[in-house]
């Protein structure tokens, strides 16, 4: 399950040690420990990764695939976490150790900024390969946060990107060596966390008005 440390102003919110899939009760716990960071004094910051190598998998479809009669109500929280993270009213930083895919690439792209493992892991969205379309507040969010020229070739072919080549198409920030995943991004969040405020969540509310909108909706 999700884990929060601190590091001064930065705080790290592990996603665990295995496939890191969005399953409800990750989903709520996850909720929980961005509660305790939005009520910590400024400055802060926030930095989320994994242990292992996975970031995330995405959503949980084998429990998705029992639990037919939760679909609705099972995106919206996805998609409500994506908002969340989205105008969270500090830095956000995703340090990717390994693989990030479909969902799990999805919750990457609400961070405000991404450091990848250069040498290992892939960054896609699979979902034309598994036949699973996506919602439209999901492609609201990743043709805000990606090029027009990427954005398509990544949902259209659900091409893998290596870190050295998603830093190359701005997919993430950095690539760095595998070492340097973490202590990159804490670096970088703590030298951010001076902007944290209720002002820094107005604007990014205000750069994503069509994305929140569509991410709050009941169309999935």
């Amino acid at each position: 399950m999700p884990t929060l440390d601190r590091h001064e102003d930065v705080f790290v919110l592990d996603l665990g040690d295995t496939e890191n899939r969005l399953h409800p009760d990750t989903i709520a716990a996850v909720n929980g420990l961005l509660d305790e960071v939005e009520k910590a004094a400024t400055p802060a910051a926030l930095v989320t990764t994994a242990t292992g190598k996975h970031y995330s998998l995405g959503l949980d479809l084998d429990w998705l695939l029992a639990n037919p009669d939760q679909r609705i109500a099972y995106g919206m929280s996805i998609h409500e976490l994506f908002a969340r993270l989205l105008t969270l009213p500090m830095v956000t930083v995703a340090a990717m150790p390994g693989h990030v895919f479909a969902g799990g690439a999805m919750l990457s792209l609400a961070h405000d900024l991404r450091i990848m493992r250069a040498d290992r892991g892939f960054w896609c969205l699979p979902e034309a390969d598994i036949n699973l379309p996506f919602t439209p507040g999901m492609s609201a969010l990743i043709q805000a946060r990606l090029t027009p020229q990427t954005a398509h070739e990544a949902m259209v072919t659900a091409r893998r990107y290596g870190g050295t080549e998603a830093a190359e198409r701005h997919i993430v920030d950095r690539a760095v060596p595998a070492e340097e995943v973490l202590p990159t991004a804490i670096a970088l969040a703590q030298s951010l966390a001076s902007k944290a405020g209720p002002a820094l969540g107005t604007i990014k509310t205000r750069l994503y008005p069509g994305v929140l909108q569509s991410l709050r909706s009941t169309q999935l």
